[in-house]
């Protein structure tokens, strides 16, 4: 590992102490001075805008994470959701939920019915990590068992997805009405393409059923999520949203030209916002321990939240 260099005119001193804290908290290794350079220059990039956007005092702020130092294109390897090939819009044949008894707020995380915040690493899974955790709580509502799925059999099996090349988590959901998932202790998680394994164990959960939600509507959304937790997509790809720390995010600068997709598992509100309780798959260093809070608005909604959003039911 790069220890302490000397300090660069280029960079603050004080900006490169906090790079060799990042080094050492994150386990980073640079091979050569040329790297440990660059790899500064990046987090001093980050480190700038990251204090323009905190003097703005607004709803939710924003730190140094595991990507401090990466690339752009090193960052959106991991927003795998993958469009339609046959282009037709998601969400056209939902069902309308009742909305009469949706609670005001609600956090599944409390109730049991969510694992721990999972890292699928530089592997752009993103999409089995959103359909497994959502299956996984479709699964806990029918059974009062949380169970840990995998999410690599569905980067190995799921043939009409790409694997860490992307996909998409209806594609996964697909898979699971006809393959039944497998446990992670049985089937565990490598960050890699593999080729798909037939365990000696059976599997554990099969859908029986993929339920869309009515787009650009809050009363829908927050109507499945009430039902258990939901499986969304977002854009993910602009430097506001990759290095946000805690907060409520509401900020149209994230865009709704979707890349990404995660797992609502909630919702509540802060100081008058309306918020949904947001589980990413980048471990517990990044946002509030792995979850990030994103303002519930009318439209499409702050990062194209309410654009394509589904659950599934399970055996």
């Amino acid at each position: 590992m790069v220890g302490m260099s000397t300090m660069t005119g280029d960079v603050n001193p004080i900006v490169e102490r906090e790079f060799v804290q990042h080094i050492a908290e994150f386990g980073k290794s640079y091979g050569t001075k040329e790297e440990y350079q660059f790899r500064l220059a990046l987090f001093a990039e980050k480190h700038a805008a990251i204090a323009e956007h905190n003097s703005e005092n607004g709803s939710f702020i924003l730190g140094h994470n595991q990507f401090s130092d990466w690339t752009e294109t090193e960052y959106k390897k991991l927003l795998g959701f993958k469009k339609r090939r046959d282009h037709q819009v998601k969400g056209s044949n939902f069902t309308l939920l009742d909305t009469e008894n949706t609670p005001a707020s609600i956090d599944w995380r409390e109730r049991g019915a969510v694992n721990a915040v999972k890292n699928q690493g530089q592997c752009g899974s993103c999409w089995a990590f959103s359909a497994t955790a959502a299956i996984e709580g479709a699964h806990f509502m029918q059974t009062n068992q949380l169970l840990r799925l995998s999410e690599q059999q569905l980067v190995d099996c799921d043939r009409q997805s790409e694997g860490c090349n992307g996909g998409l988590q209806e594609y996964a959901m697909d898979y699971i009405e006809s393959n039944q998932q497998e446990l992670e202790s049985d089937y565990p998680y490598t960050g890699k393409d593999g080729t798909c394994q037939t365990s000696a164990s059976e599997g554990k959960v099969l859908v029986t059923q993929i339920h869309d939600v009515q787009p650009e509507s809050i009363e829908q959304l927050k109507a499945a999520i009430a039902q258990g937790p939901t499986s969304v997509t977002i854009e993910a790809d602009k430097l506001v949203f990759q290095m946000y720390k805690n907060g409520v995010f509401n900020s149209e600068r994230c865009g709704t030209e979707l890349d990404h997709a995660v797992t609502a598992v909630g919702f509540g509100t802060e100081d008058g916002q309306d918020y949904y309780v947001v589980r990413n798959s980048w471990g517990a260093t990044w946002g509030e321990e792995g979850y990030i809070r994103i303002a519930a608005v009318e439209g499409k909604g702050i990062c194209g939240i309410q654009q394509v959003s589904l659950f599934p039911t399970t055996n």
